[in-house]
């Protein structure tokens, strides 16, 4: 299998952070359609409300969801359930049943609180999973409670800003993963980003670039948009 190469478009940085930032409905299907372009094989957004925060309502999700589907119909479109949007589990679970336009997948991060709750609702609405990995610990909880079969894949994702302790945690994880046998996404964050693909590709694992997970090039050089981030995330690879 072809490891995946997947953009995050737009994650929760506030109106403003970069000139190229997509935060409406428009704004994400040109992005889809410049990334995909591009060489991305999915997208993973976080679906903006009118004044640019974050939200899982059903209303403003399904419009993102709509214009990306028009934009990229053939492509594999996922969303964040992150607690930052709405940190009460029980209501969090609440508003993703209420999704009336379906994403392919969505991301659930195992060090929130809910996660098995959430991914159990995403299970029963026959939306793909893919499990959010950020520590050791989360690992360890992940395969103890046994949901990697109903998962897609399993996203790495380091927190830690210094790159040997970004590398070491990942090189972690991914030992801890093994025995699922799922398909993993590997990526960093700011400071930690390119080194952290360069390593995932090294060991044959997809990645995930975009706005949301830094600003810039390799070497520090500002990212003109998405597209921009994914062409040199794939140059990677090749």
């Amino acid at each position: 299998m072809t490891p995946l190469l997947k953009a995050c478009l737009n994650g929760d940085r506030p109106r403003g952070a970069h000139p190229a930032l997509p935060l409406t409905p428009d704004d994400l299907a040109r992005d889809a359609t410049a990334v995909v372009k591009a060489g991305a094989q999915a997208l993973h957004v976080h679906p903006r409300d009118p004044s640019g925060k974050q939200t899982l309502a059903k209303v403003q999700h399904a419009a993102a969801i709509a214009a990306l589907r028009a934009a990229v119909p053939k492509m594999p479109i996922g969303v964040t359930t992150i607690a930052q949007v709405e940190p009460d589990p029980k209501r969090r679970v609440a508003l993703v049943r209420k999704w009336t336009e379906k994403p392919d997948f969505a991301s659930v991060n195992w060090s929130e609180d809910g996660a098995a709750a959430l991914a159990t609702a995403l299970v029963e609405m026959e939306i793909g999973i893919e499990a959010g990995i950020w520590t050791v610990d989360d690992a360890r909880r992940f395969v103890d409670f046994g949901f990697a079969p109903h998962c897609l894949r399993a996203l790495v994702e380091p927190v830690e800003q210094s790159t040997a302790a970004a590398l070491a945690t990942a090189a972690r994880i991914v030992e801890i993963l093994h025995p699922t046998g799922l398909p993993l996404v590997v990526h960093g964050h700011a400071g930690t980003t390119w080194a952290v693909l360069r390593w995932a590709v090294a060991h044959g694992h997809g990645i995930r670039i975009g706005l949301e997970d830094t600003l810039t090039l390799e070497g520090g050089k500002p990212a003109k948009d998405n597209a921009d981030l994914v062409v040199a995330a794939k140059k990677l690879a090749m």
